[in-house]
């Protein structure tokens, strides 16, 4: 599976922004897809995933992230809202091999395929 990301830039505080996932191989709407974020100096971390069918967001998004898929497109996206500075971070884009356990969806090692990377840059 690849995964190509897309749709990071450069934004002012409380603006908005949709990231885009594509993701070409088999198999694609079976598969949990999340994104992470990671900040310079910083380990990545979770933000949002969709595990079978069912969003879930860390505690720093929720209300102001929603993430969403369309399995004809094979994209996923992360409609990203009221950014902040503390939202600059590149965001990646990762798959599971479909059969990840609820506990483990908020760890990276759990996804087996990743895309390369946006860049979200949140000036004040």
């Amino acid at each position: 599976v690849q995964l190509q990301a897309s749709g990071g830039g450069l934004v002012q505080v409380g603006a908005s922004l949709r990231l885009s996932c594509a993701a070409a191989g088999p198999t694609f709407s079976a598969r949990n897809m999340a994104w992470f974020r990671q900040a310079p100096g910083k380990e990545r971390e979770f933000v949002a995933v969709i595990w079978r069918k069912n969003p879930y967001y860390a505690d720093s998004v929720k209300g102001r992230f929603t993430i969403s898929r369309d399995n004809a497109k094979n994209t996923v996206y992360l409609q990203m809202s009221s950014l902040s500075p503390e939202d600059t971070a590149v965001y990646y884009c990762a798959a599971d091999r479909g059969t990840s356990i609820l506990s483990s969806i908020y760890t990276p090692r759990t996804y087996d395929y990743w895309g390369q990377g946006t860049l979200v840059t949140v000036s004040s």
